[in-house]
Order: C-alpha cells, then structure tokens, then sequence
C-alpha cells in the first residue's frame, strides 16, 4: 500500500513560468549558464546559483542562505505563487520524439524505510548530506524523485480525460519541449487518486535516488520538531511503460599498461570480438558491447557459457566491470577514478570517437540498455547497480515546482 499527499505547492505565476523554469543547473555550459543570468532576470537559476558561486571563498551554510534569500525574493517580488490549499498535479512533457505524463505529489518517508519505494542505486553518504544541509538551510525542494508505478489501465484512462481539460500551464521551452500542467484539487479527484495508490503495493524509484536519501536524513534529524512536511518528498509518479532507460557509456584514458594487442587477446577470453573497422556500431541486444579503440569500432559478445544465475552478475554495466574495468584495467572505484567517465547513451557515439581521437581517451566501451524489468528485479531483490548504470528520462525542470520544508 503506497501513500501519496497532496501539498500547498510554490510555483511561478502562469505569465512567468516559461521564464522560470530551467534544466538542471550542471547541465550548462559556463558560457550558458552565463548568458542565462545576463539575459533572463526571472529564470529559476538566480535562485540557485549562489549554492554554486565562489565555492572557494564562503561557507556552504552562507552559500545555501543565499539561495534562501534569493528565493524569497522572488516570493516577494510576485515570481512565485502558493496553492490555497493541498492539491496534486498532472504534468505532461512533449519532445518531438517523446511524451511524458505523470503525477506531482507527496510521497511518504515511511515508505520509503519500509522499503514499499524501493531503490536500485547506492548513495555516496557525502552527497546525501551536502543535500541534507541544503534542504536544511534553505527550506525547501524544487527536484521531485523521479517514481515508477505499474502500468494501471484505470489511471491511464483517468490521465487521458483529465488532459482534455484546460491546463494551468501550457507553454515550451528553448530546447524546444512543450509542457502543460493540471490541477487536482477537488475533493472527489484527490481522494480517488489516493485510494488508486493505496491499492499499489510498490513504488520504484528510477531518478533521485540521492534527494530522497538526504530528505530521510533530514526527517531522522528534525522529526522532533513535529513538522508534518518533513514526513514526505515530493516525487513524480510516472507508469513504469512511460520512462525512458538510457545506458551510460564509458572512455577510458588508458589501457592500464596493456598494448592494443595483448588487450583484445585478453579481452576474448570472455567476448568473441568482430572488427567493425568505421562502422559506428553499438550494441543491439543484451550480452554485447561496443568498443571504439585506435580508430576502429568492435562489437564484443559475451560468451554463452559465462552467464550467471545471480540477477547483478548478469547486468551488462556489472559484467564490464567484473571482466574488463577491474582486472584488465585496474578500476576499482567507478565513483571516483579520474581515469573513467560517462556518457549518456543519449548522445550520439560518435561523441566517444571524438573524444577517444582527440587523445585524452584511450578506449570507450558502448553498453545496451538495462529495462524496467531488469530494475526492478534488482531493487525486489535488494541488490544495487554500478555507479552510472542508467540514464532515465523524464527530467524535470527546475524551478517549475516547490516542496516547502
């Protein structure tokens, strides 16, 4: 049984809000970040920059008050407007080649200790409390936890007619997205779509799995204060058949030592390799990986009699650790090696060739990528993915909706 709430949420006035709103704040360019900030007084990310500004020079608690009062003053300057009362939303987010639509709501602490919201990724403890301080000191959330739910056929066709009404929000963004907004604030509405919940025994959690770490810590650490918002998070609740699962690829900046060569021979003990030559290859199926090195593309295929019975050892981001980053390559800490980063496997390949032939990279490795169900077998199983395993869309925009703590 999941328990979602409605919540008095902050969020900008309708004229304002395509104004507002941004991606996420690492996914600018200084050179973005700062024409944004020159040329747009009312985007989302004058609140949060000065968590981000002159890192060297102040305190985080200085930095995360300035965030708290930045925020306040759009609050006061009328940027920003609060519910009446309690409500839920329907968010819907339209690329030309995707559609999302999910709920906005409050989802519960509780649950999420009692494993009802389960997770498939660790948490760096470090990060958990950066966020926890942060929530702490500025007093609010704007990045819901991105949430699947099973596919509901009742809840599909509720969606379906409440789309058909008026949106409060309709409008799109530079990167050329359409976004609408519902409210759910009749009685009728909110308590049909709490009893819907009620009657789903599990939530997965596909995106946030840090923010809702840090906001258990932050309730384990103030619950005495009998603040009744610190007992939730807000999530974005979206049918597991709806989110979009990416792998993340690898580079790497060198062979550990090894030659061309003795690096492929070692590498067939466990794949059958085929030379692509400039084929831009990637994988087409699970147990295959792409490899681009010394200007040439490989399809590797993991041989049959490798397989495992045990759900993580046959997660392809975990058999290239297992066979290739940790014994050939000498990678034990996917976290924090400087020797190893990730792209997106939304990004074109020919963004690993790129970086592999200007040099600095010595060999990238194409994954295919995980599905739901692989999650949630995980997840049911308490088991945990590699660091940068998955790459999951929706990506909700700052700014677009505040949790106040």
């Amino acid at each position: 049984m999941s328990k979602i709430i409605p919540f008095k949420a902050v969020r900008p006035t309708p004229d304002k809000v395509a104004l507002v709103t941004c991606r996420n704040y690492d996914d600018y360019s200084s050179a973005e970040l700062a024409a944004w900030l020159s040329f747009n007084p009312y985007s989302f990310l004058h609140v949060i920059n000065p968590a981000y500004m002159h890192s060297q020079k102040i305190t985080l608690d200085k930095r995360f008050k300035g965030v708290a009062h930045k925020y306040q003053d759009f609050k006061e300057e009328g940027v920003f407007m609060e519910e009446d009362k309690p409500v839920f939303f329907l968010y819907e987010i339209q690329s030309k080649t995707q559609s999302f639509t999910g709920i906005v709501a409050g989802t519960s602490i509780e649950d999420y200790k009692n494993n009802i919201i389960k997770k498939h990724e660790d948490t760096l403890q470090y990060r958990v409390e950066y966020f926890k301080d942060y929530l702490h000191q500025t007093g609010f959330n704007t990045e819901p936890v991105l949430i699947t739910y099973p596919d509901n056929l009742e809840l599909d066709n509720w969606i379906v007619k409440k789309k058909k009404q008026q949106p409060i929000y309709n409008y799109s963004t530079t990167n050329k997205e359409k976004h609408q907004l519902w409210k759910i604030e009749t009685e009728e509405e909110i308590s049909w779509l709490t009893k819907q919940f009620e009657n789903i025994p599990e939530l997965y959690i596909a995106d946030g799995h840090h923010r809702s770490a840090s906001a258990e810590l932050l309730y384990d650490e103030d619950k005495h204060l009998g603040n009744e918002n610190l007992n939730y998070f807000m999530s974005f609740l979206i049918a597991e058949s709806n989110v979009k699962i990416y792998e993340y690829n690898r580079i790497i900046r060198d062979l550990n030592g090894f030659s061309k060569d003795d690096f492929i021979e070692k590498l067939s003990e466990y794949f059958i390799i085929k030379d692509k030559e400039q084929e831009l290859w990637k994988p087409q199926s699970k147990f295959e990986f792409g490899m681009y090195l010394d200007g040439n593309f490989y399809a590797l295929f993991y041989k049959q009699e490798n397989k495992q019975p045990s759900i993580l050892e046959n997660l392809d981001a975990q058999i290239l650790y297992d066979k290739v980053l940790q014994p050939l390559l000498g990678i034990e800490d996917l976290r924090n090696d400087e020797r190893i980063e990730y792209i997106p496997g939304k990004q074109s390949i020919l963004t690993i060739k790129e970086l592999v032939d200007e040099g600095e990279f010595e060999v990238g490795f194409m994954l295919y990528p995980s599905d739901i169900a692989e999650i949630k077998a995980l997840a049911d199983n308490n088991l945990i993915m590699p660091p940068k395993s998955t790459y999951i869309e929706p990506k909700f925009r700052s700014g677009l909706m505040v949790y106040e703590l």
